[in-house]
């Protein structure tokens, strides 16, 4: 019997991050990512998720929007589908997607399968709540919710997985989202807005974002004494955003950018709050390292919060310059979990893919694994 499934895309996720403006929620703030570079994420990932649905292509109906909110990627994915609704001009708005999820809740699709991030995770909640199996496919720049696959590509799988009735549970995930405009002004402010039910895998999907913990002062300072103890003369230190690493600028006496990235050179700061672009300047004709923590709860690297720290900026470093910081705690919270990179580009990914060196604190170490 043939499956239906919804699929919606949020054209404009995601084009915040490469460009550190720390998302694309409002107009004013999409004409500034645009204005200054950033590019569309969303299709290109929707499609590499449906790249894993393509041995159900033709058992699959989908239910989609017009253009670019879902009709591109399935029409080049060869796909049977239905257009829901009149075609779209001008910019998509919320309005537009929650009207899309309503209409799929009506007819009944057994899986609905969205591209975004939590912006667009509310937009859905706020359409069906926990009525329909929900999925959403990683597009956007904070993700701090649990329905989320880990990768585009492990979305497309686990919803694979799930219309073949070969992953049968589902789960009720948080739906959370930030305030972005405290986000750029340094602050975080994160609130749960409900729970969508989604088919659940462990290894498939991501976990909610965990604040961080009380009582870990000493392991932090101990880990910003070990990394500014080592830093070498006339090499760049690109400075990812967090508390941890928050540390090492502190221990350095510079200001920091917690939500954003640094680079620094000659323990003094070459620039500050950088996006992609002003940050392959910085390590344009040197060598570099970044100096990354992990997102807590969740495990991720690469590609949460730190889109600025692109694939090619990963590439042009190297991933031997790349130093892994966080205390024990948080690498314990993780329960074996791996730690996740998600750059949008497999190879980059494959190429973090193995086991890196975490420093932990003093001359202290532990060796743990990364996943794409």
């Amino acid at each position: 019997m043939q499956k239906q499934a919804g699929l919606i895309v949020n054209p404009i996720a995601g084009m915040g991050g490469k460009v550190g403006l720390k998302g694309t929620d409002g107009p004013r703030i999409l004409e500034q990512a645009i204005r200054i570079g950033a590019t569309p994420e969303a299709p290109q990932r929707a499609a590499r998720a449906l790249e894993r649905l393509a041995g159900l292509r033709h058992d699959i109906h989908f239910l989609t929007c017009p253009g670019d909110m879902g009709e591109n990627e399935l029409a080049s994915a060869g796909f049977e589908y239905t257009v829901l609704g009149p075609p779209t001009t001008g910019e998509t708005t919320a309005e537009d997607t929650e009207r899309a999820a309503r209409r799929m809740r009506e007819e009944g699709v057994d899986l609905l399968l969205f591209v975004g991030g939590d912006g667009t995770a509310r937009n859905i909640y706020n359409a069906v709540g926990d009525r329909l199996p929900v999925l959403g496919v990683p597009a956007g720049v904070k993700m701090h919710s649990a329905v989320f696959g880990t990768t585009p590509g492990n979305a497309g799988e686990l919803a694979e997985l799930f219309l073949r009735g070969k992953a049968t549970g589902t789960r009720e995930a948080e739906v959370m989202d930030i305030d972005e405009d405290a986000f750029r002004g340094q602050r975080l402010s994160a609130r749960l807005y409900g729970y969508l039910r989604v088919p659940f895998e462990r290894r498939l999907v991501q976990s909610v974002k965990a604040g961080s913990t009380g009582g870990e002062e000493t392991a932090v300072r101990a880990i910003a004494l070990h990394v500014v103890g080592n830093m070498e003369p006339d090499r760049a230190y690109i400075i990812g955003p967090g508390t941890t690493t928050r540390e090492i600028m502190r221990v350095l006496g510079l200001p920091n950018t917690l939500l954003g990235v640094d680079v620094v050179l000659n323990k003094t700061l070459l620039a500050r709050d950088v996006n992609e672009g002003r940050l392959l300047e910085a390590i344009e004709g040197r060598p570099a390292r970044i100096v990354v923590t992990i997102i807590g709860g969740q495990g991720y690297l690469f590609g949460r919060g730190n889109q600025q720290i692109s694939d090619r900026v990963i590439e042009r470093v190297g991933k031997e310059n790349i130093i892994v910081v966080a205390t024990r705690a948080k690498l314990f919270a993780l329960n074996g979990e791996p730690m996740l990179v998600d750059t949008g580009n497999e190879r980059v990914n494959k190429m973090l893919s193995g086991y890196v060196n975490v420093i932990t604190g003093i001359k202290e170490k532990i060796v743990y694994k990364v996943c794409s």
